[in-house]
């Protein structure tokens, strides 16, 4: 008996020490050597953001979007210096953990961490992933805790395995976006709500871990305001299924509006609105996908929200949630088919009330979506469906382990009883572990330089060089307009403004900008707008600056003549003659024009 018992925890031991091997090879792969940089704007933004709050500046961006601008123009009844400028878009949380990170690594000092002569990475971008990936390790041992509580440690192990090797988890902590602080919070979160669902279903007051998790959920809504969703799902939740009815929903809701007053009068005093800048991402959803077009105007008056077809918009997007559930999940087949589970008697029944509670929280976010907008891009921010995967693949296991079981010939086979959790390991694990050999033979070929960024549209030494870079050719009194500002703001370190679709709006920040001595310096083109889509979609979307943004095409395509569109355009000839100087920073798919002539050292 106990030399079964030792060979029993030797196994264990040797599974155990397996998982945190290869737990170790993913994560220091993923961070040294495959690691490309960050590739979400809003990443970049976020981290910018952290950057100058670890100067001390407070809650202020280096990135403008125009009709931010406009609404604290309007707000201020005055022009407002563009450095400086209050964010009223992310929320606070992440950009201030991270800002923690920041500073103790010493990056708020603007010389420090500069790019090496070689280096094709910027360093922070390691910083800010490193952040977000060790997010993701710790969510990974709450869900095995929690669905241990839940099931057992083998459905608990396989759900682990699942999301080590769940590409979609990587591409969101190597992205920098704040997702995995939000699985983790969301997971702590789910763990005491469970707690609260066995004490009820035990006759105990759950008050205590109901309240506890609403404090988690209270955080989660200051990483990222659209899980607010989660959290009135939750407070519908609780009022109904905790005693004292009611007292607990309302006692969750007044921590979320305590936690929430302070952003809420500070966007207020800034923009005359309490919701700031973030309200506008609505026209994602019920705009019909035009938060972009809506962030690049100069007068939001001239951009009006349409509300014909409400219910038909909502029901587009809800549609297009359901019928992207697989990748919405992370790719894992087996979590959609927790909404099969729900048609399954289990026989605990803490383990059946608490799925009821996972549905109506993912409802409501689903509905929130449905009304704010979710694209197919694969590093979406507003995603909040990935943060349900873990605990709804756990069910999903659960039932099919259950109808496995019920096979005559597992029942009869030691050996098949855990088959079906190899083959589902295999097939999710798939898309990574083919993706492997390709990414480790060019991440070696380039560890000396960094790695390989994120090309096009990103490439940090053409902003971040002192030398052959735009950070060295402005100063920090400048702002240059760009077509993606984000990446201006992070790796050289200067104020952009997003490029507005017209010359008018240009022209009136770029002479708003002179009156606070802080002038317009030049204009970067990059694949972010011609690489955009076809050329009625770029020109749909950039409108007087088409012939700008197609012009490094178009003069590469007639090298060494070389034929110039944009200032011929008669729309934008005054700004062409403002920045006349051509200067490529990646070729022409990277083109800043300058109000001066740029000499490049030869040393």
């Amino acid at each position: 008996m106990n030399s079964i018992l030792t060979q029993l925890e030797t196994g264990v031991i040797i599974r155990r020490g397996l998982f945190f091997l290869v737990l170790i090879i993913l994560t220091l792969g993923n961070l040294f050597v495959l690691f490309r940089g960050l590739n979400s704007p809003q990443a970049m933004e976020q981290a910018q953001i952290s950057r100058e709050i670890a100067r001390g500046n407070g809650f202020t961006t280096k990135m403008i979007r125009p009709v931010a601008y406009d609404q604290v123009q309007r707000a201020q009844e005055r022009s407002v210096s563009f450095t400086g400028f209050q964010d009223t878009y992310h929320s606070p949380l992440n950009p201030l953990l991270n800002a923690a990170v920041l500073k103790l690594v010493g990056a708020d000092r603007a010389d420090a961490w500069q790019m090496g002569a070689s280096e094709m990475v910027f360093p922070l971008d390691r910083i800010i992933a490193t952040v977000s990936t060790l997010f993701f390790l710790m969510a990974i041992g709450v869900n095995y805790l929690l669905i241990s509580r839940i099931f057992d440690a083998k459905i608990a192990a396989v759900v682990a395995i699942l999301m080590l090797f769940c590409e979609t988890f990587w591409g969101y902590a190597l992205s920098g976006l704040p997702q995995m602080l939000m699985l983790l919070l969301f997971s702590c979160g789910m763990y005491f709500v469970y707690r609260a669902v066995e004490a009820s279903t035990e006759g105990r007051i759950a008050m205590t871990p109901a309240v506890i998790a609403g404090v988690f959920f209270t955080l989660l809504a200051l990483t990222h305001w659209m899980t607010v969703w989660i959290v009135l799902g939750y407070i519908i939740y609780a009022a109904i299924a905790f005693r004292p009815r009611g007292i607990v929903g309302l006692t969750i809701l007044a921590l979320l509006f305590l936690a929430a007053i302070g952003p809420l009068l500070r966007n207020y005093s800034i923009t005359d609105s309490p919701f700031g800048t973030a309200f506008l991402t609505i026209y994602n959803g019920l705009g019909n996908g035009s938060e972009t077009t809506v962030m690049r105007t100069t007068d939001l008056e001239a951009e009006p929200l349409v509300l014909d077809g409400l219910i038909a918009k909502i029901l587009r997007t809800t549609l297009l949630q359901t019928t992207d559930i697989i990748p919405l999940l992370g790719g894992i087949v087996i979590a959609p088919l927790f909404f099969i589970s729900l048609l399954h008697p289990f026989k605990r029944p803490a383990i059946a009330k608490f799925r009821w509670a996972i549905l109506l929280m993912w409802v409501s976010a689903a509905f929130g979506l449905a009304i704010f907008g979710l694209s197919k891009d694969p590093l979406d921010p507003n995603q909040l469906h990935l943060l349900f995967a873990p605990m709804m693949t756990a069910y999903g296991l659960a039932f099919i382990s259950v109808l496995w079981s019920r096979l005559e010939f597992v029942a009869s086979t030691r050996l098949l009883q855990d088959f079906h959790h190899f083959v589902i390991v295999g097939i999710c694990a798939l898309p990574l572990v083919l993706a492997l050999p390709l990414k480790v033979r060019v991440g070696l070929q380039l560890r000396d330089r960094g790695g390989v960024p994120h090309w096009p549209p990103y490439y940090a030494p053409a902003l971040n060089s002192q030398k052959t870079g735009i950070k060295g050719w402005t100063t920090d009194k400048q702002i240059i307009f760009s077509d993606q500002p984000w990446a201006v703001a992070w790796y050289a370190d200067r104020v952009s403004v997003w490029l507005p679709p017209t010359h008018e709006g240009f022209e009136k920040l770029e002479a708003i900008a002179s009156d606070l001595q802080t002038p317009c310096a030049g204009v970067l083109i990059s694949p972010t707008s011609h690489g955009s889509g076809s050329l009625i979609e770029i020109a749909n979307q950039y409108k007087d600056f088409t012939m700008m943004v197609l012009d490094g095409r178009a003069f590469f395509m007639n090298y060494p003549s070389g034929v110039s569109l944009y200032d011929r355009d008669p729309k934008i000839q005054g700004i062409a003659k403002r920045y006349p100087y051509r200067q490529p920073l990646v070729g022409m798919d990277m083109v800043y024009y300058s109000d001066r002539v740029i000499r490049i050292p030869r040393n």
